[in-house]
């Protein structure tokens, strides 16, 4: 089945024709809306009406997250707040959240657009889907939510956490699509393992994960504990959040919506494009967004364009599963955590040396994020009464920064290795 064969099915001249139309649509918006964009523009001396073909669009610079950050809260929307029905956020570099908005008809397209997503990886009015996604400012569970009501399934928004309870409400509730992280999938798994219940006692059939990267033997033990078909969906709150692209069954790629997203690849060192099958960093311009438009936005996500129509019967381009990340941002259990903001918290508490590590692992199937912090000697009493107070403090600014938990381990004076080059902040111990 597939939701809106008219673009999904297009030709693709015939979808380079919508894309243009909507894209010099787009660009005279941002300029005439958006301050930001207009001083952007006419620094780089290029104005809406130079675009005259797609190729054109490399005349035109990027929007990076910097940007992003240093409008915050609004300074990028193009409509009045009045027209805004909606907001969302994701991590920015700092403490400051990245903003985005969305009118009523934004929430339409994002509802459409997860609906395409969903049907190709086989959810229909018949399912009944779990999502335990965490709802709030994440992008990810309302994004879910909208699109699979719009294909007629039965929702249960069961969030993250309370993990024995999700299982029975699975059983229960006779769930057939699980969404959420593929690493809280397996984590399920294992708690159903250890209260006995297997695929065998669910009705699970589909899984739809997205928020963090996966390899292929992840998919196959997603498939052998749950018994499912795994399928995997690419977003970014920046541009919309889930429903940029998505997995058919064929599970060669990720069909992009390209009526709604043009894509490009690009070098990451030098910004040239790269061509068809070539590795390269993700770059997305938004075609069809009102509130929060963006004009070549820099995702740092490392991924390759195969432009063939699929086995499926779609003509959409397809995406390569992101394989890494051009700067330093490390997904944690879905969430998008920096270094520099635990830097910036450790900053702020005294009795602290600047030499820090972050340790990031796996328990069982789940991200464990460990901060070890080195004390200073003035810090290093011996009073185990002061060294818990301090640590707790610590603890509670990173949950309040990253919105996540984080083990803290206090340091002995020096004991963390000093580097003559780059300090190395952060150990990724997770396998990949």
């Amino acid at each position: 089945m597939i939701w809106d064969p008219r673009h999904e099915c297009i030709d693709r001249e015939q979808m380079r024709k919508l894309q243009l139309q909507r894209l010099k649509e787009t660009l005279n918006l941002v300029y005439h809306r958006v301050p930001f964009y207009r001083e952007l523009f006419d620094g780089h001396g290029v104005r809406p009406g130079d675009l005259r073909s797609l190729e054109d669009i490399g005349k035109f610079p990027f929007t990076t997250k910097l940007a992003l950050r240093d409008n915050y809260p609004y300074g990028l929307f193009a409509v009045p707040m009045k027209d805004v029905v909606r907001l969302h956020a994701s991590s920015g570099t700092t403490g400051k959240p990245i903003v985005v908005g969305y009118t009523k008809r934004d929430l339409d397209t994002w509802a459409d657009l997860i609906a395409r997503i969903v049907t190709l990886a086989g959810v229909t009015d018949e399912d009944v889907a779990q999502i335990t996604f965490g709802y709030g400012l994440f992008t990810g569970a309302f994004g879910l939510h909208y699109g699979l009501e719009r294909v007629g399934a039965a929702i249960v928004p069961s969030s993250v956490g309370n993990t024995e309870k999700q299982i029975l409400i699975m059983k229960d509730f006779g769930t057939t699509v699980l969404v959420g992280t593929p690493s809280y999938a397996l984590h399920l798994a294992e708690a159903a393992g250890r209260m006995g219940i297997g695929p065998g006692d669910l009705k699970l059939r589909v899984g739809l994960f997205g928020a963090e990267a996966w390899s292929e033997n992840m998919r196959a033990e997603l498939e052998r504990a749950w018994g499912i078909k795994a399928t995997d969906n690419y977003g970014l709150s920046e541009v919309m959040g889930p429903g940029v692209s998505g997995e058919c069954i064929e599970a060669r790629g990720m069909h992009i919506n390209e009526d709604h997203f043009l894509v490009e690849v690009i070098d990451p060192e030098t910004g040239e494009p790269k061509g068809p099958g070539e590795e390269g960093e993700l770059v997305i311009t938004t075609l069809t967004k009102e509130a929060f438009p963006v004009v070549r936005y820099r995702t740092r996500d490392i991924t390759a364009l195969n432009y063939e129509p699929c086995a499926c019967g779609r003509t959409l381009a397809r995406m390569r599963k992101v394989t890494g990340r051009t700067d330093d941002m490390l997904i944690i259990s879905g969430v998008n955590v920096f270094p520099s903001q635990i830097e910036s918290v450790l900053m702020e508490i005294g009795g602290i040396a600047p030499h820090y590590q972050i340790v990031v692992g796996k328990k069982g199937y789940l991200d464990v994020l460990e901060v070890r912090v080195e004390l200073t000697e003035q810090a290093f009493t011996g009073s185990f009464r002061d060294l818990e107070a301090l640590e707790e403090r610590i603890r509670s600014r990173l949950q309040g920064v990253l919105s996540i938990g984080a083990k803290v381990r206090l340091m002995e004076p020096f004991s963390i290795e000093r580097s003559e080059g780059k300090a190395k902040r952060v150990v990724d111990n997770r396998p990949k």
